[in-house]
């Protein structure tokens, strides 16, 4: 996928095609070490494009493809109809995957939002164009970004503002939705948090609604919690040297990544510092540059006799 965490600077009523466009896929390519006959899980597959570079990658290697989203798996059955038995398609949150312990070669994980949301004014991810409140990476849940706008109380609200968007007036923001909701589009509340914030702040480098919609979007979808479980399946499925490849987009999810990778028994890391996109990819890809790619290997845990 194409990612981000920022809310697209393109406003058009058409409907974009599902990206495939890979973020890092020479760096994910050469990290995993892709082995013939190898199979592979990409967790996140979106468009198909990470898979698509491991399925070429190597003589007869297999993947296993999983995604929440459904115009996400429909697109990718499109993108890589061409490897046919190669790919087994899986429609799951990877939270809820049920990992087969000691099962693949590689595991990839792309996080964060896909540029197709953004752009998909529907979907309600961007206060760029007007929407309904939604935000649903999964569709079949019932908790949307309205029901947190329109229901949460005040304090709830200014700690998911300041916990998952870092935002600073996340207490001033979260008064000014109380006071005005019900809130039912994605401008109506972009709208109100931008009258509410200092002038100063309101004309800033990035959109004042920019963090709110951020953590709206993480709460919406259990995103962190989501991870943290990832992390913590995930390396029993790999085969002894075994690699498992995440790409993030902000500090929330790098710094889970970071620690979690140091602190487990099972794996060894491969990047001491996140990789990141060359100047190259960034010119063509401008969403790649907040993206950060952090590796680990399988290793057997040690356990000394007590």
């Amino acid at each position: 996928m194409s990612t981000t965490n920022q809310p697209s600077e393109a406003s058009n009523t058409e409907t974009p095609a599902f990206s495939h466009i890979p973020v890092l896929g020479k760096e994910i390519i050469t990290g995993l070490t892709i082995r013939e006959n190898g199979h592979y899980l990409d967790t996140t597959v979106g468009g198909g494009g990470h898979s698509r570079l491991i399925l070429s990658a190597a003589t007869d290697t297999q993947i296993t493809a999983i995604d929440q989203d459904e115009d996400a798996l429909i697109a990718a059955k499109n993108n890589l109809a061409e490897f046919e038995n190669r790919v087994k398609f899986v429609r799951s949150n990877f939270a809820e995957y049920d990992f087969p312990a000691n099962t693949f070669d590689g595991i990839i994980a792309d996080l964060g939002v896909s540029s197709y949301h953004l752009d998909n004014p529907e979907r309600g991810f961007s206060f760029r164009n007007e929407a309904e409140l939604d935000m649903r990476m999964d569709r079949r849940q019932s908790l949307t970004a309205a029901e947190i706008i329109n229901h949460w109380g005040e304090v709830k609200l200014a700690d998911i503002f300041f916990k998952y968007g870092e935002e600073r007036l996340s207490r001033r923001i979260a008064k000014r939705i109380v006071e005005n909701r019900p809130f039912n589009t994605t401008t109506e509340l972009a709208e109100a948090i931008s009258y509410c914030v200092p002038r100063k702040y309101r004309y800033g480098r990035i959109h004042p609604a920019t963090r709110v919609f951020q953590a709206l979007r993480i709460a919406v979808n259990d995103e962190l919690k989501a991870l943290e479980i990832l992390l913590e399946k995930a390396p029993s499925a790999l085969v002894e040297g075994g690699k498992i490849a995440i790409i993030s987009f902000h500090s929330l999810e790098d710094r889970i990544v970071k620690h979690t990778f140091k602190d487990s028994s099972s794996l060894k890391v491969l990047t001491k510092k996140p990789i990141t996109a060359q100047e190259e990819e960034i010119a063509n890809n401008p969403r790649a540059r907040s993206a950060k790619l952090r590796i680990a290997e399988a290793v057997l845990a040690l356990y000394s006799e007590s």
